[in-house]
């Protein structure tokens, strides 16, 4: 079986990239893109989700709240761009997820 793939683009994705891995029932671990950047700060992670514990629906709810907190901005953290690969290879460029879309992601 594939494991789920998450790159993560912004300023701030090593940050975001440590707490979505640090999600209760979520592990994993992931690579930061050594590439040049093709804007000083962007900087680029892939995350890698080997297991998923408990139910997809809750995992699902804290993905979407992340990635809400992340875009609110208020925190002064920054992420530009969110793209979830399924073990399927079905994707999903997170804007405004809905939590349907993230869990089909997460089951195919």
């Amino acid at each position: 079986m594939a494991d789920i793939l998450v790159s993560i683009e912004g300023e701030d994705a090593i940050a975001a990239t440590e707490e979505l891995l640090a999600i209760p029932g979520i592990s994993g671990n992931y690579t930061v893109n050594e590439e040049e950047p093709t804007r000083e700060t962007v900087i680029a992670t892939v995350a890698t989700i080997v297991g998923i514990v408990g139910g997809t629906i809750a995992i699902a709810e804290q993905i979407r709240k992340w990635y809400q907190e992340y875009q609110a901005k208020q925190s002064g953290k920054r992420i530009e761009k969110v793209l979830i690969v399924g073990r399927n290879g079905r994707r999903l460029l997170l804007k405004n997820p809905t939590l349907e879309e993230i869990r089909q992601i997460l089951e195919s």
